[in-house]
C-alpha cells in the first residue's frame, strides 16, 4: 500500500548510515596502525603504503563501479559493493605479513569504490534539485562523524579484543547494511511499493529534467577529455582529498607521536576534526542550496567551495605554528572543516553535469581526488623522512587548497559538459 509521503527521506538516511560506514572501516586501520606494526614487523614507510594502497585501489575502480551503477542501478551496485568490502574488512583481520595486507587493502579500497558514485545516481533519482545541497552535506556528514566515532571505539575494541577480533566485527555491520539495503530500496521511486503517489509526482516534477539532446548515454573518453567543468572538479577534487586524507591516516598517530599521548588520548584529540568536517559539510551542503533558491546556480557551487578551501589553506598552515596538542587540534580542525566544505558543491556540480550518468562523472572525479589520497598516505612519512620535519607536507597541502581556489572560479555547473 503506498501511504509514506517522506520516502526520499528515508533514503537519504540509508545513505546517511552508509556514509558513517565507510568511514568506521576506513579509519579503523589507522587506529589500528601500532598493533599492526608491531605484530607484523613494519616500518612507518611500509605502513604508509599500506595506508595509501587503499586509495589506488579506490581510485582505479572509480569509473567501473560509477558506469556499472548507472547501468544497473545502486540498489544491486550498493549493496553488492557494501557486502564486498564488509568481507575485505573482516578478511584483514587475517593478514600474516606486508604483502598480505598490502593486497586485502588494495581490494578493500576496490570494493568501497562505487559506494559515493553510487549514492550520486540515487540523488539523481530520487531527490529534487534544490534539495541536492543539503542532503550531501548530510551524507558526507556521516562519513566525518563515522570517522570520528570509530576513533575511541575501535582504540576500545582493540584494548578489549585485538585489532584482528575487531576488523571481523566491524566487517559483520555491513553486512546487516546491505541486505537491509536490498530489501528496502528500489531504483527508481515510481518502483518503491510503499512510496505515495505525492511524493512520486512531487519528485518527478523537482528532479532535474533529462533533455534527449545532451543525454550522456553515449559519453565517450573524448567528450570526457574535452570538457573542461570535468578536468576543473577532479583537480579540485584532488587537493581537496589530499587535505582530508591525512586526517582519515595519519592524523591519530602524528599527534600520538609528536605529542607523546595515550592511544584513547590520541583519539579523542582526534575526534574535533571529524566533528568539524560534518559541520562543515552540514553549513556549506545549507549554502549551496539557498544561493540555489536565489537561482543563482553557479555561485552555489563556487562559493562554498572557494570559502572552504581558503579556510583549509589557513588552517593547515596555522597547525605549523602550534606548539600543543589543542592548539594543533583546533587549526587542524579548521581545515578540515574548510576541506569538506567543498564537498556538497563538488559532488552536486557531478549530478549536475552528469545527469543520467551521474555515477560515471562522479567517479572520475572521484578517482581524481583518490589519487590525492594516496600520495597524501605517502607524503606525510617520506617528506618527514626528507625534510625531518612535517611543516613541508603541510604547505605542500595549503598550496594545493590555494590553486583549488582559482579552479573553482571557472568552472559553470549550467553548462554541463560541453563546457
Amino acid at each position: 500500500m503506498k501511504n509514506n509521503k517522506n520516502l526520499r527521506h528515508i533514503m537519504a538516511g540509508g545513505m546517511f548510515l552508509l556514509a558513517m560506514l565507510l568511514y568506521v572501516d576506513r579509519v579503523c586501520i589507522s587506529v589500528a596502525k601500532d598493533n599492526i606494526a608491531q605484530e607484523l614487523l613494519l616500518s612507518d614507510k611500509q605502513m604508509g603504503w599500506v595506508l595509501s594502497i587503499f586509495a589506488l585501489g579506490y581510485a582505479l575502480f572509480q569509473i567501473p563501479s560509477g558506469a556499472l551503477a548507472d547501468r544497473y542501478g545502486p540498489r544491486i551496485v550498493l549493496s553488492g559493493i557494501v557486502s564486498i568490502w564488509s568481507v575485505l574488512t573482516a578478511v584483514t583481520g587475517y593478514a600474516w605479513n606486508y604483502m598480505s595486507l598490502i593486497v586485502v587493502r588494495f581490494l578493500f579500497g576496490a570494493g568501497e569504490a562505487g559506494a559515493f558514485p553510487g549514492m550520486s545516481q540515487v540523488i539523481y533519482s530520487w531527490l529534487p534539485v534544490k534539495e541536492r545541497g543539503i542532503v550531501l552535506g548530510i551524507n558526507f556528514s556521516g562519513s566525518r562523524l563515522g570517522a570520528a566515532f570509530a576513533l575511541p571505539l575501535v582504540a576500545w575494541l582493540i584494548e578489549g579484543y585485538g585489532w584482528r577480533t575487531s576488523f571481523l566485527i566491524l566487517g559483520g555491520v555491513g553486512i546487516i547494511w546491505a541486505i537491509l539495503w536490498w530489501i528496502g530500496f528500489r531504483n527508481l521511486p515510481e518502483d518503491h511499493p510503499a512510496i505515495s503517489e505525492e511524493e512520486v509526482a512531487y519528485i518527478q516534477e523537482n528532479r532535474q529534467k533529462k533533455v534527449e539532446a545532451e543525454s550522456t548515454t553515449a559519453l565517450s573518453f573524448g567528450a570526457l577529455s574535452r570538457s573542461k567543468n570535468l578536468w576543473s572538479t577532479s583537480a579540485q577534487y584532488f587537493s581537496s582529498n589530499f587535505t582530508f586524507f591525512f586526517a582519515l591516516t595519519w592524523l591519530f598517530p602524528h599527534l600520538k607521536e609528536k605529542y607523546q599521548l595515550e592511544s584513547l588520548e590520541a583519539g579523542v584529540y582526534a575526534i574535533a576534526p571529524f566533528i568539524c568536517g560534518a559541520i562543515g559539510n552540514w553549513l556549506s551542503g545549507w549554502l549551496v542550496d539557498r544561493l540555489y533558491a536565489q537561482k543563482r546556480w553557479n555561485a552555489s557551487r563556487r562559493i562554498p567551495a572557494i570559502v572552504g578551501f581558503l579556510l583549509a589553506s589557513f588552517g593547515l598552515l596555522g597547525s605549523i605554528f602550534m606548539t600543543t596538542p589543542l592548539g594543533a587540534v583546533v587549526m587542524l580542525s579548521i581545515a578540515i572543516l574548510g576541506a569538506d566544505m567543498t564537498l556538497p558543491p563538488s559532488w552536486a556540480l557531478c549530478v549536475d553535469i552528469g545527469k543520467d550518468q551521474s555515477g560515471t562523472i562522479s567517479g572520475t572525479m572521484n578517482m581524481a581526488g583518490n589519487v590525492g589520497s594516496f600520495l597524501t598516505a605517502l607524503a606525510f612519512p617520506y617528506l618527514t623522512a626528507w625534510t625531518g620535519s612535517v611543516d613541508m607536507f603541510f604547505y605542500t597541502a595549503a598550496g594545493l587548497n590555494l590553486l583549488a581556489v582559482f579552479l573553482w572560479i571557472g568552472i559553470k555547473a549550467d553548462r554541463g559538459l560541453a563546457y
